[in-house]
């Protein structure tokens, strides 16, 4: 059947439950049975030709801006998702995102990313202009990624909160209409961007400093979890598809508990905060009415697959059940899958498919190129190649030699580091501690800091927990933990 893919943008993943069920009346009036989220959190709607037109009038009717494919302007992306949930304790608070968002009165045609430094959920450098909160309350570390080219320029000046939307605005300015300086070129020259848009663009600003990005380790974003006395939950597809009468329901138990908004992510999945856990019922009742699962790998959930091909998913597929097969421990890395020449992609491993130019070519000798990120950051420029024309069915067997090259070369630079030096005192006896990590989602229980969200005081050993306790991320069972290690430390022992 011949579709039209349509596109909706959710300004930061931010959404509304009743703008998006009547998105999803909309849908399912055009025959649409399933829908899809985009890597920079929009809506995807594949809909039939004979209904295409009815569909997008309907939409323009209402007041919802809708796009096809090939018109679509690109979402802002936004750490909003995360907050609260992954980041707490900083001056980057969920007003302050929407401060930025309403600011902006003009709709953006580059990329622009807006994210809380102090978070690893939602990638830093994935758009053209790349904002990341700088340690100083209300200022901005700027990241050009110019159009077309993995160039990555720091400004030069940090932008105070409510210049960021004119700044942008400026910056996509002087790219776009100097195509032939800055479009496409990886020899950009970003010291003459930041002239000219200085030169015009009045505001608070102050000397750019140093901007360390934390290191890479995707948080647990699926299921159940423990957010103070409430409780939030992800959502993730495996096939990324969600079907419209399930978010239908979903979004009237968001009006009916009173929740007013739901998040989208770049992981292809969604976000619901501030669940009330005396109502977990009601929402395990929609989940299981619809039989969605909320309980997948950890290394089937760092993945970044791009938009619009199944070809992607195949090969993901393909791989997860390699890994599961093997039992591939794949915590600290991400992977992407780049089919497309035009795709910058995002992730520690990037499987990358060698163009093809002759058509008539048989699918069965396809090749993929495999690279790492330098120092196997996913936020870095330089990507290192790992394997070259590399079928499809052996593309696992390498991923798994380069996932145990990893976990090598952090057990070698742990061991370098400069030990601690031993105590003077004597008569020393050696104390061991015990620790479980949980099988689901690594989480790792230390008896010395108990878990004060489940009324575990310090110094409680695994043992002594209670039959009912459970892991503070992922609520999966207190049978679910493994011991992890034992480590041993030196106490001095008091003389008698």
């Amino acid at each position: 059947m011949q579709t039209q893919t349509f596109v909706i943008n959710f300004r930061g993943g931010i959404v509304s439950p009743g703008y998006l069920k009547d998105i999803l009346e909309l849908a399912r009036e055009a025959r649409v049975t399933h829908v899809r989220f985009g890597l920079r959190q929009q809506l995807i709607v594949d809909v039939s030709a004979s209904f295409c037109e009815a569909f997008r009038n309907a939409c323009e009717e209402k007041g919802i801006a809708v796009y096809r494919k090939k018109n679509a302007l690109p979402n802002i992306v936004s750490s909003y998702p995360a907050a609260d949930i992954f980041t707490t304790d900083n001056w980057m608070r969920q007003g302050v995102y929407k401060d930025i968002f309403d600011s902006f009165q003009y709709t953006p045609k580059l990329k622009i990313n807006i994210c809380d430094r102090q978070q690893s959920f939602v990638p830093f450098c994935t758009g053209h202009i790349n904002w990341v909160s700088a340690e100083a309350q209300h200022f901005w570390s700027l990241f050009i990624r110019f159009p077309k080219t993995n160039t990555v320029f720091k400004w030069k000046e940090q932008v105070y909160t409510n210049d960021v939307p004119a700044m942008s605005q400026a910056i996509e300015k002087e790219i776009l209409q100097n195509r032939d300086l800055f479009y496409g070129k990886e020899a950009a020259d970003g010291d003459a961007l930041f002239r000219r848009v200085k030169g015009n663009t009045p505001g608070i600003a102050k000397e750019a400093t140093v901007t360390s990005f934390p290191e890479f380790a995707l948080p647990y974003y699926e299921g159940f979890n423990k957010m103070g006395n409430q409780l939030w939950l992800g959502i993730y597809r495996r096939d990324e598809l969600f079907p419209v009468p399930f978010l239908q329901d979903l979004c009237n138990l968001c009006l009916e508990t009173r929740i007013g908004q739901l998040y989208t992510t770049p992981w292809k999945s969604i976000i619901i905060k501030n669940i009330d856990a005396g109502q977990r019922r009601l929402w395990d009742v929609v989940l299981g009415r619809y039989r969605i699962n909320v309980r997948h790998a950890a290394n089937e959930l760092n993945w970044q697959v791009e938009d619009y091909t199944d070809k992607g998913l195949q090969l993901k597929g393909q791989v997860i059940r390699y890994f599961d097969k093997e039992d591939v421990r794949t915590y600290g890395l991400c992977f992407a899958i780049q089919t497309k020449p035009s795709s910058s992609m995002y992730g520690t491993v990037v499987i990358r498919k060698q163009q093809n130019k002759n058509p008539h070519r048989l699918k069965a000798l396809e090749r993929y190129d495999i690279f790492y990120k330098k120092n196997f950051n996913p936020n870095g420029e330089e990507l290192i190649l790992f394997r070259d024309a590399v079928q499809k069915d052996h593309i696992g067997t390498y991923l798994v030699s380069l996932c145990k090259d990893f976990y090598e070369r952090q057990s070698r630079s742990t061991a370098t580091e400069k030990p601690v030096p031993p105590q003077p005192e004597k008569n020393a006896v050696r104390e061991v501690t015990v620790m479980h990590q949980c099988r689901h989602c690594q989480t790792v229980y230390v008896p010395a800091l108990g878990d004060a969200l489940q009324g575990v005081v310090p110094g409680t050993g695994f043992d002594a927990l209670p039959s009912h306790y459970c892991c503070p991320l992922c609520e999966a069972p207190k049978e679910s933990f493994a011991v992890l290690e034992e480590a041993s430390k030196e106490q001095t022992a008091t003389a008698g």
